[in-house]
C-alpha cells in the first residue's frame, strides 16, 4: 500500500480534494491512506527505529562535523556572553525567540511547509517543549547542588539511558561490540573531568534525572523526525519554539532574572556592542538547533549521545588552548581514552552498516482494478 497523500507534494492536492468526501470531516491529511493507480509517491521508511540505517556514512560524518563546529563555537561564545549577561534562563529565552523568528521567516519564503496534525500530535509537541525546557532547568538546578566534575560524570552516562529507552520502549538492540565501545567513552569522560566530587542526595537525584531527560529528549527528537509524524527539523522548531519561549520567560521571572535584568538596564550596564554580541549569539543558537535536529535524524539517538560525550572532551581541549585551563596526567589520559573510544564506536557502527543487507527495490504497483462503482472513485480513476 502506498500513501495516498504526501504532505510535501502539491501534485496530490486535487486527488486529496476529491477523496475528502470518503473521509470524516477534519481528518488530518497524514491519516488519509489509500491506493491510487500509478501513484509513484514513495512510502516513508518504516521498521528502522532511528532512521540512521538508510543514511550513508559520508553524510553522517558531514552532519556530525558541522554539529561539532557550531556546538563548540556556541559553547565558547556562551562562556564569553555569560560573563556580561549572567541570565541563563533569559539567554535560553533569546535562543527560543530566535527559533520563532527564524522559522517564521523561512516559512514565509517557502523553505518548509506545515503538516496538518491531529490534536494528539499537537499534544505531543507541547509535551516535547516542556521536556526541552525542563531538561535545561533541571541541569541548572543540579549544578547548584553538585560540583561540576560530578555533574559531568553523571551526564556522561546518557548513552546508557539512551540504550535503555530504545531497548524497553522500542525493542531495539545493539551489537555486543557497540555496548563495549561505550565503556571507554564513559570512563574517559570520568577521568578527563576528574576533580572535586561533592554532591548532596538531592543533587545526585536531580543530576541523574537530568541525564535521563537528556536521553529522552534525544530519542524523542529522533522519533518525531523518523517515526509516524516524520516532521522536518524546521517544522519542529517552528511549532516548539513559541512554547519553549513562554516557559523560559516564566522560569526567568520566577527565578528573579527579570528583576535583575531591569536593574542592570537602569544602571546602564548594557552597551551597543554587548547587544550586538547577544544577537550574534542567538543566530548561532538558531543554527545549532537546525544542525542538531538534522544530525539527530541522520545519525540516530545513540550516536548523538556519544557525540555529546565527545563534545565535553573537545570543550576541555578548547579550554586548554584558549582559556589556559590546566589538566593533569589523569585528565589527559581520560581525554585520549574518550577519543579512542569514540573512534572505536564509529568503527563498530561503520562495520555494522556494511553488514546490513540492502533493502530490495519495491516492485511496480499492480494494475488497479476498481471494486466500488462510486462517483468519487470514477473521478479518481480519471485523474490518474
Amino acid at each position: 500500500m502506498l500513501p495516498l497523500v504526501n504532505d510535501n507534494d502539491d501534485d496530490n492536492a486535487e486527488k486529496t480534494q476529491l477523496l475528502a468526501s470518503t473521509t470524516s470531516p477534519g481528518t488530518p491529511r497524514s491519516q488519509i491512506i489509500g491506493t491510487i493507480p500509478g501513484d509513484a509517491t514513495p512510502a516513508p521508511l518504516v521498521g528502522l527505529v532511528d532512521g540512521s540505517a538508510a543514511v550513508s556514512t559520508r553524510v553522517k560524518l558531514c552532519y556530525l562535523a558541522v554539529y561539532f563546529a557550531v556546538n563548540l563555537g556556541l559553547t565558547v561564545y556562551n562562556k564569553v556572553v555569560m560573563g556580561k549577561f549572567p541570565f541563563p534562563y533569559l539567554l535560553t529565552g533569546l535562543h527560543t525567540a530566535s527559533g520563532c523568528l527564524g522559522c517564521w521567516v523561512l516559512l514565509l519564503h517557502g523553505t518548509f511547509t506545515l503538516t496538518r496534525l491531529a490534536y494528539y500530535d499537537k499534544a505531543v509537541l507541547v509535551a516535547f517543549s516542556f521536556l526541552y525546557t525542563l531538561n535545561i532547568a533541571i541541569s541548572n538546578v543540579s549544578l547548584n547542588l553538585v560540583t561540576i566534575p560530578f555533574h559531568q560524570i553523571v551526564r556522561a552516562t546518557t548513552p546508557i539511558a539512551t540504550i535503555l529507552i530504545y531497548r524497553f520502549v522500542y525493542s531495539k538492540t545493539y551489537s555486543t561490540l557497540t555496548y563495549l565501545s561505550l565503556i571507554p567513552t564513559i570512563i574517559g569522560v570520568a577521568l578527563a573531568t576528574y576533580g572535586d566530587y561533592h554532591f548532596t542526595p538531592l543533587g545526585f537525584l536531580f543530576t541523574l534525572l537530568g541525564a535521563i531527560l537528556a536521553a529522552l529528549k534525544t530519542v524523542t527528537t529522533n522519533r518525531m523526525q523518523t517515526g509516524r509524524l516524520n516532521l522536518s527539523a524546521l517544522e519542529i522548531l517552528y511549532r516548539m519554539s513559541p512554547l519553549a519561549l513562554i516557559q523560559a520567560i516564566t522560569y526567568a521571572y520566577l527565578s528573579g532574572e527579570v528583576d535583575t535584568l531591569r536593574r542592570y538596564a537602569l544602571e546602564g550596564k548594557f552597551s551597543g556592542v554587548e547587544i550586538l554580541g547577544l544577537l550574534i549569539n542567538t543566530l548561532l543558537a538558531f543554527s545549532l538547533n537546525i544542525v542538531s535536529f538534522t544530525a539527530n535524524k541522520k545519525t540516530g539517538g545513540l550516536t548523538m549521545s556519544v557525540a555529546a560525550n565527545l563534545k565535553q572532551i573537545l570543550t576541555i581541549v578548547l579550554g586548554v588552548l584558549f582559556f589556559r585551563l590546566k589538566v593533569g596526567p589523569l585528565n589527559a589520559f581520560g581525554i585520549i581514552l574518550t577519543l579512542l573510544g569514540s573512534a572505536w564506536y564509529g568503527k563498530v557502527e561503520l562495520d555494522s552498516k556494511d553488514r546490513t543487507p540492502k533493502l530490495p527495490k519495491s516492485p511496480p504497483p499492480p494494475p488497479y482494478i476498481p471494486t466500488l462503482d462510486t462517483k468519487a472513485e470514477r473521478h479518481v480513476w480519471k485523474l490518474v
